[in-house]
């Protein structure tokens, strides 16, 4: 294939003639500018740079007219280091010159919009760098500066004649925001217009600064509100973002990341940037994926980068095995393009992009596609994209550039509005890439982004075309009765801690405890009340002391009823019926309460267990202490005197064991007075580790304390009657109930002592209730029990079962039982005096039961007798 060179030169040339030299310059010219050296200055530098510019000029596009507009283009990337440009560039590039060019054609054209006007141009190329850019750009400022000739002459002494290059009065350009800025502080020196067609950057927004510049696309504060609203459109609150390094990609994260701030609800995992000077850009690349790969839930990633960098990051991604993990969000650099994507469809599919709403024009498409080597030749670098774009070689240079027929078929007719910083409005169309599920993969319009976001998400579709729309947050949302804990410096992060204990969700971060009287529910997003709870008659803890108490009841109406029937017999009288009856009132009592202990707590219950809890024990001992006193005052008088002790009779045994009863209940009274009955629900008693378990306890408004101060008191009598049980050890064994008292106490004791630490032992536990509510009545019961077995059931085995034991014998003197008695005691105690230590008795004549005597028996051994007294009250 072949084609003919144009005038400005080889259209495969690429420039970079001269380069070190004007980068030195441009740079310097920047510092001078940026420190706003005097104009003259700044003019003299540029005059001697322009005769150096003039050496890129054949690089450059040069059409003649009235009126010349100057034009800033990436027609080339940027070069490696050391080379200014590098591979031409198709879309961004070629195509816009290319628009620009059409565009004069149609107004040069057209009779009614400039008469007798037609416009030039001056396009230059400017290699996607800022600094090569400046210098370019120094050739639209040429015709501005006054040069000074005076001392100039040629060989032959005559004056030179300079061409004066045309003035440019404004330009078109340029592409990167970086590449505008940097030509922007030159072009308002000179009050030169600035129109940029791409420039996206906020910086560029400021008038003081850029006062002579204005843009048809809007600023990246628009593309970036657009794009935030679309990652929280899609649910994504973790996301990264990355930059192509340089004004536009760094600025336009710097906007995404204030504005998010701004919103709230998303937060930044990684904001990672793209080195411009690299060695090896494959290593650079993979280690950026590498570093978006340690934030796996940042799935998505908003990138503002040029083609080069967007097609670098998809290939690293690829390699990487990562097709379908990143979810792209690309800025209006990556738009509709499909030269970043060449070869790398897979990973891109589902990329979300956006472009400033354009509209199309058909009679551009006609013309593009028209356009061969032989009639475009005015365009210096279109062979050059005919060899990337056809991947041809041409051999031969073109000729001088030639005039080609222009054909208008018209143009957009969209109106054209800036705003008082130049910027044009935010209007956006957003795309997603498919590749799944259609006949023709590429872009499809999915929304747009007007001041407010329109996003059709039914149409989206994911990689392998997946409908659901994927996650990229930083935790999962916590379960109900879960609260979360912010990490420091990320409100969108958090660790999930469940509400424990007695805690609920109060809301999405706060767990508060529930009253005191409810507990959690299921899913602990609330409260609900605790469930209350009582002794239960069918409770094993419950059945048990029932039982004994019935026993126990029956067995104290079996006495009681032998008692009264036998009555007047010898053995009832010697009892003491007075006393007994007494006692067995009191031990009848005992095993009452026990049913007043387990019945529902109400007002009443718990007034009659106020009363009964210590009654039934203090008529019992009290009945017991006085029989023990009783005997033990008769012995101790009878050591002295032969004269009957006083308070011996039944009525004075009554008199003394209702004194000792009138205490317990006075005691009762006060406690009435003091503290009125009444019932509560106990919380604490039950109020376990576990919520699930929690009881509220409904009881009588009784404390431990004041259960062992009403037992207190029938304690003391019994530890008194204990006493004198064991003073009175040494009555002869036949004498009257002194032992089986003894007995009595002793093991009643024994039954106290271990119910004390059980009943303590036990008020930290969750079964409180029950068991020390069965320890108290099983130790009484028990006391009952002991009193009534070891007292009463041998007198009623007599009653029943030997009868002819229970007749009246021969009566005796007061004195002589006391005497006969006394004897027996003394002598009892010296056994070795007997022969053969042994003593002899026999059955002999009772004492006047009227008079209170207890029948006697008479031990003879020799010539010694003395009598002892058998059991008696």
């Amino acid at each position: 294939m072949k084609a003919r060179g144009s005038a400005g030169g080889s259209a495969g040339q690429r420039p970079g003639g001269g380069t070190g030299t004007m980068v030195r310059l441009g740079r310097v010219l920047r510092l001078l500018t940026l420190l706003k050296l005097p104009c003259c200055l700044l003019e003299l530098l540029l005059s001697a740079v322009a005769q150096g510019q003039e050496m890129y000029a054949p690089h450059s596009i040069r059409l003649e007219g009235d009126i010349t507009l100057g034009g800033l283009f990436p027609v080339h990337a940027k070069g490696p280091p050391g080379v200014p440009c590098g591979d031409i560039k198709k879309e961004n590039g070629i195509h816009r010159l290319e628009a620009m060019l059409y565009a004069l054609d149609q107004i040069n054209s057209d009779p009614d919009l400039l008469p007798n006007v037609t416009l030039g141009a001056r396009i230059l190329d400017t290699c996607s760098r800022d600094t090569y850019a400046l210098e370019q750009s120094l050739t639209f400022v040429q015709a501005l500066i006054q040069k000074d000739t005076s001392d100039v002459r040629c060989t032959n002494g005559e004056p030179p004649v300079f061409v004066k290059p045309e003035k440019v009065v404004g330009v078109i350009g340029a592409s990167g925001s970086s590449v505008s800025i940097m030509v922007a502080n030159i072009l308002r020196l000179f009050q030169i217009p600035q129109i940029s067609y791409a420039s996206t950057a906020p910086e560029l927004s400021d008038d003081r600064r850029y006062d002579f510049f204005s843009r048809v696309v809007p600023p990246d504060s628009f593309q970036a509100q657009a794009m935030v609203d679309i990652v929280k459109a899609l649910g994504w609150n973790y996301v990264s973002t990355l930059a192509s390094e340089g004004n536009y990609g760094e600025k336009g994260v710097e906007s995404f990341m204030q504005i998010s701030r701004e919103a709230g609800g998303l937060c930044i995992a990684q904001s990672l940037k793209i080195p411009q000077d690299r060695k090896d850009k494959t290593i650079d690349f993979d280690k950026i994926i590498k570093q978006l790969l340690e934030t796996p839930n940042a799935r998505a990633i908003v990138i503002f980068a040029n083609d080069e960098d967007i097609k670098q990051i998809l290939a690293a991604a690829k390699r990487a095995d990562q097709v379908g993990h990143f979810l792209w969000v690309g800025s209006d650099t990556w738009g509709s393009k499909v030269s970043p994507l060449l070869h790398q469809e897979d990973v891109a599919e589902g990329a979300i992009t956006i472009l400033p709403k354009r509209a199309t024009i058909e009679g551009f498409d006609t013309y593009f596609t028209s356009r061969t080597l032989e009639n475009n030749r005015r365009n210096v670098w279109f062979a050059e994209y005919w060899e990337e774009n056809f991947n041809c070689k041409l051999t031969i240079s073109g000729s001088k550039k030639e005039d080609t027929d222009r054909k208008c078929t018209g143009s957009a007719g969209t109106p054209v509005m800036f705003n008082k910083n130049g910027d044009a409005p935010g209007r956006y169309d957003i795309f997603q890439y498919h590749t799944t599920n259609t006949s023709t993969p590429g872009y499809r319009l999915i929304g747009q982004w007007t001041d407010d976001l329109q996003l059709n998400i039914d149409e989206m579709q994911w990689g392998k075309g997946v409908r659901e729309v994927p996650s990229s947050v930083c935790s999962l949302p916590c379960k109900p009765g879960e609260r979360k804990k912010m990490v420091k410096g990320m409100p969108c992060c958090w660790h999930c801690e469940l509400c424990d204990g007695y805690q609920y969700q109060a809301d999405e971060v706060t767990c508060l405890l529930c009253s005191y009287s409810e507990r959690p529910n299921e899913n602990r997003t609330g409260c609900r009340s605790i469930p209350i709870v009582k002794l239960e008659w069918h409770s094993p803890w419950a059945v048990i002391p029932v039982f004994l108490a019935m026993l126990g009841i029956i067995a104290t109406i079996f006495v009681m009823a032998t008692f009264i029937r036998y009555n007047d017999t010898p053995i009832v009288r010697a009892s003491g019926r007075e006393l007994s009856y007494v006692l067995l009132t009191g031990i009848f009592l005992c095993y009452i309460i026990t049913f007043l202990m387990i019945a529902k707590p109400n007002v009443a219950v718990c007034s009659f267990r106020r009363i009964f809890l210590g009654l039934g024990m203090c008529i019992s001992y009290a009945a017991l202490l006085t029989k023990t006193n009783r005997i033990y005052r008769i012995f101790e008088q009878g050591k002295k005197s032969v004269t009957a002790p006083r308070l011996i009779s039944p009525t004075s045994q009554l008199a003394i064991t209702s004194s000792l009863i009138s205490v317990q209940l006075l005691g009762v009274f006060i406690w009435f007075a003091v503290d009125p009955p009444n019932i509560i629900i106990d919380y604490d008693e039950q109020k376990t580790m576990n919520p699930d378990q929690a009881r509220g306890v409904l009881k009588c408004d009784i404390t431990d304390l004041q259960i062992i101060c009403s037992l207190g008191y029938s304690i003391l009598l019994m530890v008194t009657c204990t006493v004198y049980a064991i003073k009175t050890r040494g009555v002869p064994e036949n004498f009257n109930e002194a032992k089986p008292i003894g007995f009595t106490m002793y093991t009643t004791c024994i039954v106290w002592l271990a119910f004390i630490p059980i009943f303590f032992g036990t008020a930290q536990s969750a079964e409180k209730l029950y068991i020390q509510t069965t320890t108290l009545t099983i130790s009484m019961n028990l006391s009952a029990s002991v009193a009534l077995g070891m007292l009463y059931m041998p007198k009623v085995y007599i009653i029943i079962f030997h009868p002819e034991l229970n007749v009246q014998k021969r009566k005796r003197s007061f004195k002589a039982v006391v005497t006969a008695a006394t004897m027996s005691s003394r002598l009892s105690h010296k056994p070795s005096d007997r022969p053969n230590g042994e003593a002899k008795t026999e059955l002999c004549e009772n004492v006047d039961p009227n008079n209170g005597i207890p029948p006697v028996r008479k031990s003879v051994q020799k010539s010694v007798t003395w009598y002892t007294l058998p059991p008696t009250v």
